[in-house]
């Protein structure tokens, strides 16, 4: 069973009553309107995503987004429930994997499905229990804490992506090129843009509870949903600046992979021009005439040797005064 948790509170003491089974949510909550409970569901199969929609009397829309792995941050009502997807990041090792939560979230329930990459709810549950007095506002509380709780986990993701790329840069300036840091500076790149596509759609969710009404949340709550919806608004500008880094990077190592071609063809052109001399001194006594000048001059090999020597020596000077060599 996937069920992680499934527990029933009550909203007048903001107090934790009881575990209890899926199936008796509805028994629990027979007779008593301040009670609602909490479910937590970890990638459910169908049939059990099917009870929770008979439970819950879901809308199948939201139950069969609430099943795919590709949806964006988003949030919809279906009468009385609210239906928000949430992306999820987790980092590991150098890469990020990316999940996604669904919450169904009603009067007296609220419920999570949890998919792909996130990590466990369970000390937002044991945050929300030690404060009864906030518990006090029911499921629109619950909405708020897994909230801040997705929002915060970004700025470890974040601060990862960070550092690693400094340790690219690190290779983007070193003295040998390295095909490996083009492929990493493209994942960083493809990495940055899906958290722009998961953080991004927050603004939309927070502004959205931040026009409901008092039913769907308390005006208590708004601070903290502004608190949040900066916290989203300053992981998108870390996110925009990154991939602008990126960037400059791949502009920068493309920059620095030319200068280097620059610099061996600069090397090559100088000996080419170095040796030319000797080539040239050389074709002229390879020729097969007869009568040619100081053919028959008994100092003529050591001084053709010399002028040859000489005149490398004379450019070799010059062009490592050039700095082509």
């Amino acid at each position: 069973m996937s069920v992680v948790n499934c527990a029933v509170y009550d909203r007048t003491t903001g107090q934790k009553l009881a575990d209890i089974p899926l199936d008796q949510v509805s028994e629990a909550l027979e007779g008593n309107p301040d009670h609602y409970v909490w479910v937590g569901l970890h990638e459910p199969d169908p049939v059990e995503m099917r009870l929770v929609e008979v439970e819950f009397g879901l809308h199948e829309l939201a139950v069969e987004d609430a099943t795919r792995t590709q949806h964006r941050s988003k949030i919809e009502a279906y009468g009385d429930t609210l239906f928000v997807v949430l992306r999820t990041a987790r980092l590991e090792d150098e890469d990020i994997c990316l999940g996604h939560t669904s919450l169904f979230v009603g009067p007296r329930y609220v419920l999570t499905v949890r998919q792909g990459a996130s990590l466990s709810y369970a000390p937002v549950r044991s945050r929300c229990e030690r404060a009864p007095e906030m518990m006090r506002h029911g499921p629109s509380y619950v909405l708020y804490a897994l909230l801040d709780f997705v929002v915060d986990n970004f700025y470890p993701v974040m601060e990862g992506l960070s550092q690693h790329m400094r340790d690219i840069e690190q290779d983007i300036f070193g003295s040998v090129f390295k095909r490996k840091t083009v492929r990493h500076l493209y994942e960083l790149k493809r990495e940055l843009v899906d958290m722009k596509l998961a953080v991004g759609p927050l603004q939309d969710v927070c502004g959205y509870l931040l026009r409901s009404d008092e039913k769907i949340m308390p005006s208590a709550l708004y601070p903290y949903l502004r608190d949040i919806n900066d916290h989203v608004l300053r992981i998108n500008d870390v996110v925009n600046a990154q991939s602008e880094m990126v960037k400059v990077a791949m502009d920068v190592n493309m920059a620095m992979v030319t200068v280097a071609q620059n610099e061996v063809v600069k090397r090559l052109a100088a000996w080419a021009a170095i040796l030319a001399l000797p080539t040239m001194i050389a074709s002229f006594y390879g020729m097969n005439f007869e009568f040619m000048p100081e053919l028959k001059w008994h100092y003529g090999y050591p001084m053709t040797l010399a002028v040859m020597t000489g005149g490398c020596v004379y450019l070799w000077r010059r062009l490592r005064r050039a700095g082509w060599l």
